[in-house]
């Protein structure tokens, strides 16, 4: 597929290409070998840099629904999928559907912390600070974060939210 798509000859753009069909070609190569990381790779770093965003979202669907048959391999291409929400279709919920996927779905131990944090950030993006101290909050008290810099950063991250949201929850009463 991507050896046809780079040929010197084929004078369809990407953007172009008949996204339906496209999805159904990465779908047969995720079938034929399913340990290959290709597909998704191209998935979320080549087909996704179209700027057509319901094309952008096919693929980002199709990442989802693989990356639901094989959570702790494919991970990082759903995390890659949530930025690519958040940053280039400015799509706070979309992109926070993805990342609670990687959070709650992932069970290895291999997944960095940063992959399953995403949805803190996500939260405070869509002002729900609540929401986004809360996680934090459990998130620091599970042990989960081993890395003492890492603690730091997100306990002064906790406090700065706590913050934000103080004056919020003082003018109520």
């Amino acid at each position: 597929l991507q050896a046809f798509d780079l040929r010197g000859t084929n004078e369809v753009p990407y953007q172009r290409l008949d996204y339906r069909r496209l999805v159904a070609w990465l779908s047969a190569i995720v079938r034929l070998d399913p340990k290959s990381e290709y597909p998704l790779f191209s998935a979320a770093r080549v087909y996704t840099e179209n700027p057509d965003p319901a094309k952008v979202r096919l693929m980002l669907e199709f990442i989802y629904r693989e990356f639901l048959k094989d959570p702790n391999h494919r991970w990082r291409w759903l995390a890659h999928a949530a930025l690519v929400a958040k940053h280039r279709l400015h799509d706070l919920p979309l992109a926070l559907r993805y990342a609670n996927a990687v959070d709650r779905l992932t069970t290895a131990t291999d997944v960095p912390v940063w992959a399953k944090q995403m949805r803190i950030f996500i939260l405070e993006d869509m002002n729900e600070l609540q929401a986004a101290k809360v996680i934090l909050g459990g998130l620091l008290e599970s042990g989960a974060v081993k890395d003492p810099a890492e603690l730091r950063f997100l306990k002064h991250h906790l406090e700065e939210l706590e913050a934000q949201s103080a004056p919020a929850s003082r003018g109520r009463h």
